[in-house]
């Protein structure tokens, strides 16, 4: 199993976690960005820079991950698609994305999109990240990779 980060977004703490779960249980992480990310010296720890351009990052994800691999990102439509390719996805806040709940998760995303695109106020984004998520995140990496 590799781990491949939607690392665009990505919060810092959560790849500081993700780079010391790769040293401990020697797994691969590969993170992917359109900016340039600096990553600790190892060889367990990759990172892919790609082009500039709505969803560069996402497609190289897709276009490399293979059943089993594991994505972090907190991108519904890029979760979709891994899932899609018998792959998992985790979010930064600990949550796992699942064939059963995925499309209720696009539609509710595409909801409201379109709210926010036709001037309706929607909310003010996420909450910034808590020692909980942080918690949560690290709590369900370590359950994935000690199954895995």
């Amino acid at each position: 199993m590799k781990i491949w980060v939607d690392a665009d977004a990505c919060p810092v703490a959560i790849k500081e976690i993700l780079f010391r779960a790769a040293t401990r249980t020697r797994t691969e992480v590969i993170l992917v960005a359109n900016q340039f990310i600096s990553t600790p010296r190892s060889p367990l720890i990759r990172f892919i820079q790609v082009a500039q351009g709505f969803d560069v990052a996402d497609n190289e994800i897709v276009k490399c991950v293979v059943a089993g691999d594991l994505v972090i990102t907190g991108d519904i439509p890029l979760a979709a698609e891994v899932l899609e390719k018998e792959a998992m996805a985790l979010s930064p806040r600990g949550e796992m994305f699942s064939a059963n709940s995925i499309s209720a998760q696009l539609t509710m995303r595409d909801f409201m999109e379109t709210m926010r695109s036709s001037g309706v106020q929607v909310g003010g984004g996420p909450a910034p990240m808590s020692q909980s998520d942080r918690k949560a995140f690290a709590d369900s990496l370590d359950s994935l990779l000690s199954r895995n």
